[in-house]
């Protein structure tokens, strides 16, 4: 049997303009995301949504959790592998198709760049990355794909 977690947030809508959703361009689209003890993410949708774009969008976020969860992993095995790393940095790119049904994410593609202690390491580096790949609990979530292309050099 699976060991199950779960997991809280609060999203609190905090865009009414003081007509609420009379119509289309009547309210703005800000919220907050919150979650006990934590500090609050200001969110909005995306700019060509009528979104705020100095607030976080949900597909922002979704790109963010993705490349989270792939280095958490990817750092994990390295410690347990004998594996230094001393820099890790990634640019993430996620597409998403606009439907008249609305949208969803064709694909997602990690950009990490990574530094190891020495050379003898960055083979070992680069293999680690698919089974930090395979780990990831929200790249196993979602229904694209999700590709990494890593970069490890060593120090010095």
């Amino acid at each position: 049997m699976p060991k199950l977690h779960t997991y809280t947030t609060e999203v609190t809508w905090t865009g009414n303009r003081g007509t609420g959703t009379s119509d289309y361009r009547s309210y703005g689209r800000d919220h907050d995301v919150a979650a006990d003890g934590r500090p609050t993410i200001p969110g909005s949708s995306d700019p060509a949504f009528r979104g705020d774009p100095a607030r976080w969008n949900p597909e922002q976020l979704l790109l963010a959790s993705i490349s989270q969860c792939h280095l958490l992993w990817y750092l994990h095995l390295c410690a347990v592998n004998g594996v230094v790393v001393t820099s890790y940095v990634d640019n993430p790119v996620g597409t998403m198709a606009e439907t008249p049904e609305g949208g969803h994410f064709t694909s997602a593609v990690l950009h990490p760049r990574i530094e190891v202690a020495s050379e003898g390491m960055v083979e070992k580096a680069l293999a680690l990355h698919a089974d930090a790949h395979r780990a990831c609990f929200i790249a196993s979530s979602v229904n694209f794909p999700v590709r990494h292309e890593p970069v490890v050099t060593a120090a010095g």
